[in-house]
């Protein structure tokens, strides 16, 4: 017991460190540039330390239950060599991890109850956890056979853009968002590990150019899929104002609290369901070897539902206050530069203290055999992060369609593509796919909804969701750039010389 209470310290402090820059950011405008106090700041740092506790309890539960599980059981099947089983695994995994991702469950639940109950959260969930496990499994058949990454990403995106145009600009931004918030806690490490493992274990295939780009196939496609999901949506009827009012009935909080405690953590249970079912089928039938310490994996399991079920509880107290009331202060300034001031410190505070980014970062240098450095990866990606969510917060203040934006920003990418060496390419695509943490995408979420409820002429729905979008495309173009650079400056040298 001692033992798993110093990891959980350890875990809580982890969790602290990454709210650390979020609260520097909001002090420092609070204290100079806005010179007040919240009136319910008490409530926000509550909620903060809710979630502090929720992310421990849930990263704590990860490392004693999934991701030994998931990275064992990806070593073994990757030897054992079947591509039907390995596949079919691929999937799985997939879908269990994202169906269980806290930032993808947040972001449901805002677009069901902004949209009136037109988009339903579970069904979206459903949707883009189907999403990922489909991409999963063309990703780990990609690195079976050696087919280049780049021409699944190109061809995937030039089908990105041309659903971009014919979707209804409801549904654009949380289409964007969605493929954003895949890749996060639970599913970067499983997945990296698995196509890193599956590259290593097959020979003639690169670890660098072939076992990274799972990630990236994880955001891509959700993004289709959710656009399709928008545009049969909104050709239909819109849900009758009492269905409406049914469906987004919020009338659990006057059950008994224990009672409504006991729900909620029953569906956290049917959230990580799917990656238990997943675990177990791929250990006792297919590999049919035994757990080797089941008490210690339910236990696992039990801090993750319960470490879920207190992030969600803190996202409502602090993180989701925190960015509708600085949108709000902000905007009652009537200065719009420190708005973008506001979006670029969060962007790049927040992506420099990442884990997953951390935890790529140092893959990425160890496959690169000294070709790469993950510091130098991480202020790139940080930069593009921050970029990026300047450039949508600047979107939702001069108004414009979303679609222009992403359609000329994956333009860019696809051309930066051709151009860069294809040593980054799928590595670059990765970091775009990890910059979203389960800290970083409730508080950008809450300041896209919070600045488009309080500039007038603006809708919630169409321009309050995509600040995620532009934090994911960014850092793809910030680190192809300075690779195609580093390459040109090598030519140049070797010119001259």
């Amino acid at each position: 017991m001692q033992a798993y209470l110093k990891d959980f310290y350890h875990a809580f402090t982890h969790a602290l460190r990454n709210l650390l820059p979020i609260i520097l950011v909001v002090v420092f405008f609070q204290a100079l540039i806005l010179r007040q106090v919240p009136h319910d700041s008490l409530s926000m740092i509550f909620g903060l330390l809710i979630v502090a506790v929720g992310v421990a309890l849930f990263l704590q539960g990860l490392e004693l239950s999934i991701f030994p599980l998931g990275k064992s059981l990806s070593n073994q099947l990757a030897k054992r060599g079947s591509a039907p089983i390995l596949i079919s695994f691929g999937f799985a995994i997939g879908f269990s991890a994202v169906i269980a991702e806290p930032a993808l469950i947040a972001v449901a639940q805002q677009a069901q109850e902004i949209s009136e109950g037109r988009i339903d959260a579970l069904t979206l969930r459903l949707i883009v956890a189907s999403s990922v496990g489909l991409v999963v499994a063309l990703g780990v058949f990609r690195t079976i056979i050696g087919l280049p990454l780049h021409w699944l990403m190109i061809g995937g995106y030039l089908i990105v853009v041309i659903v971009t145009y014919f979707a209804p600009e409801e549904i654009v931004g949380l289409a964007y968002d969605s493929g954003g918030v895949t890749t996060n806690i639970v599913t970067v490490p499983l997945i990296a590990a698995l196509g890193i493992g599956l590259a290593a274990s097959i020979r003639g295939r690169n670890p660098l150019r072939d076992g990274f780009g799972l990630v990236a196939l994880a955001v891509m496609v959700p993004m289709i899929s959710v656009q399709i999901y928008g545009i049969l949506v909104y050709a239909g009827e819109a849900p009758s104002p009492e269905a409406t009012a049914l469906l987004l009935d919020h009338s659990a909080p006057e059950l008994h609290a224990g009672l409504a405690m006991l729900l909620d953590l029953a569906s956290m249970f049917r959230d990580v369901l799917p990656i238990i079912l997943s675990i177990l089928f791929f250990q006792y039938l297919i590999l049919r070897r035994p757990l080797s310490n089941p008490p210690k994996i339910i236990f696992g399991f039990l801090l993750v539902i319960f470490g879920l079920y207190a992030f969600v509880v803190g996202l409502k107290l602090g993180l989701f206050p925190i960015g509708t009331n600085m949108a709000e202060q902000l905007i009652g300034l009537g200065q719009f530069h420190f708005i973008y001031l506001f979006a670029f410190m969060i962007g790049f505070a927040t992506t420099m203290a990442e884990p997953a980014l951390l935890a790529v970062g140092k893959q990425a240098e160890e496959a690169a055999s000294g070709r790469l450095n993950g510091n130098t990866i991480r202020l790139l990606v940080a930069l593009g992060v921050a970029i990026g969510i300047s450039i949508g917060v600047h979107r939702i203040i001069v108004g414009g369609s979303m679609h222009y934006y992403i359609m000329g920003g994956y333009a860019l990418v696809i051309l930066l593509t051709f151009l860069a060496p294809k040593y980054i390419v799928a590595l670059a695509y990765d970091l775009g796919g990890v910059t979203t943490s389960e800290v970083t995408v409730p508080l950008v979420t809450a300041l896209g909804i919070g600045l488009a409820t309080h500039i007038e002429g603006r809708n919630v729905l169409i321009d309050g969701f995509g600040l995620i979008a532009f934090a994911s495309i960014f850092p793809i173009l910030t680190v192809m750039l300075y690779a195609i650079f580093i390459e040109w400056n090598n030519r140049l040298q070797k010119v001259q010389s």
